[in-house]
């Protein structure tokens, strides 16, 4: 519990390896369609899910972190949201830039929504750009929203759960106004399945589950501590939900959630057993929690959002121009992932939290 009272975590570092590895595996799958199990590719058909233990992720770590203090004043909370912009969005920017001025690629088509994120809440839109970038619209919607989730939370977990279902019904009901007012043919908060697989609110249960472990942390949840074996429990309880949602699948090139079913097991059961694992990986110390944690897992873990930026759509396309390698470039994207969190992500994010925090 060291670490815990500390508020270090470094496995929790070295989970987002073993995510990114997960949508890295599931955007290609398509190429081992014919030489594995069939059931091995309704597992690989849900490894999306590696999104979803990053939002779970990051509800813990922004609740464990900052919890109502970006609400003490209008600086604190403008500082709190330039920080967490100066995260993520100098990386993507970086690339962005360079797939638009690539006239095999963006043919110098530069777009506000791109850069903005804006184009994440159209269903015709967020795949515009590096395609992947649409689920940092849905983390930066977190950030904005989570010191007032935080703030309700504390009030009444009941009441935040009314208010996450009436912030999907304001987009659903921005959605309707849209189509009403001109058939909304950018898709802007439409259709509902967008919604609940694109935006904030159809997301958010995966924050949730994030934010309420931080809550038991930070109150050294005595249940919490004594549940044993949660390590294996979870990592068991996740893959079993993943596949469980696979047997939705019509075929090979379905997924799950495209069954109601699918979809409530993807809401509730998933968020639950990744909560668990990250319990695991914060209170015990097993061997599982010690690779996590080694220096070469802490790295990748650390490059693991510019990995993620480069592992499908226009960086891995490029490289795919010059040569495919048998591992469907795997290597060469990490190396390019460590050097640019090095020599770029960290740096520019180290400088930026000096300045803002003076």
């Amino acid at each position: 519990m060291s670490n815990t009272s500390k508020g270090r975590f470094p496995s929790l570092t070295g989970i987002r390896f073993i995510a990114v590895c997960l949508v890295f595996i599931y955007h290609n799958r398509k190429y081992w369609r014919d030489s594995l199990h069939p059931e091995l590719i309704r597992l690989f058909n849900e490894f999306h899910v590696g999104v979803s233990l990053f939002f779970g992720l990051s509800g813990f770590l922004i609740a464990f972190t900052y919890e109502d203090k970006p609400l003490q004043s209008r600086s604190s909370y403008l500082k709190y949201i330039l920080v967490r912009c100066a995260r993520i969005m100098p990386l993507y920017w970086l690339i962005l830039t360079i797939y638009y001025l690539d006239k095999h690629y963006g043919n110098f088509q530069f777009s506000i929504l791109t850069y903005s994120l804006v184009h994440g809440f159209s269903d015709a839109h967020n795949l515009d750009g590096i395609a992947q970038a649409w689920s940092l619209t849905v983390e930066m919607s977190f950030y904005l929203l989570a010191p007032l989730l935080f703030f309700i939370q504390k009030k009444n977990i009941w009441l935040l759960l009314m208010v996450l279902i009436l912030l999907y019904a304001m987009f659903w009901g921005m959605g309707i106004f849209w189509h009403y007012l001109n058939n909304n043919p950018q898709r802007f908060f439409s259709p509902s399945e967008f919604l609940l697989l694109n935006s904030f609110p159809g997301r958010s249960t995966e924050f949730l589950g994030g934010m309420i472990l931080a809550t038991l942390v930070k109150q050294r949840s005595a249940w919490l501590q004594k549940l044993p074996y949660k390590t294996v429990i979870g990592f068991s309880s996740m893959f079993l939900t993943i596949y469980a949602i696979g047997w939705f699948q019509k075929d090979i090139y379905d997924h799950g959630y495209s069954n109601p079913m699918g979809m409530l097991l993807s809401k509730t059961l998933l968020p639950i057993s990744m909560v668990m694992v990250l319990a695991g990986l914060i209170y015990e110390d097993t061997w599982i929690n010690k690779i996590l944690g080694s220096k070469l897992i802490l790295l990748l873990g650390n490059a693991s959002f510019a990995f993620y930026l480069v592992h499908i759509s226009y960086v891995n396309l490029k490289i795919k121009d010059w040569y495919t390698f048998p591992d469907r470039n795997f290597l060469a994207l990490w190396i390019i992932s460590i050097l640019l969190y090095q020599y770029f992500e960290s740096p520019i994010y180290n400088w930026c939290r000096k300045l803002l925090l003076k």
